[in-house]
């Protein structure tokens, strides 16, 4: 393999791609995001809740959704 073609592998690979791995497509629901408590730092998957607007579980406080799957970048 020639240097173009690690570069391309080493780019294709970054953490700044839309294609993060493959989707467990076993589970029949798949998750669009998660639910974020700012104060308490707690996650929900979206799958887990039945609601649009969460309450956090520790705290009660509103929850704030992000990270959909077809953002890119970092979550954190």
């Amino acid at each position: 393999m020639g240097l173009l073609g690690t570069l391309k592998q080493t780019f294709e690979a970054s953490t700044e791609s839309p294609n993060r791995g493959e989707i467990d497509e076993s589970n029949e629901e798949v998750s669009a995001g998660a639910y974020w408590c700012d104060d308490c730092g707690v996650r929900l998957r979206d799958t887990e809740v039945e609601t649009d607007s969460p309450d956090c579980p520790d705290c009660g406080g509103a929850m704030r959704f992000e990270r959909s799957m077809s953002s890119t970048g970092c979550a954190c």
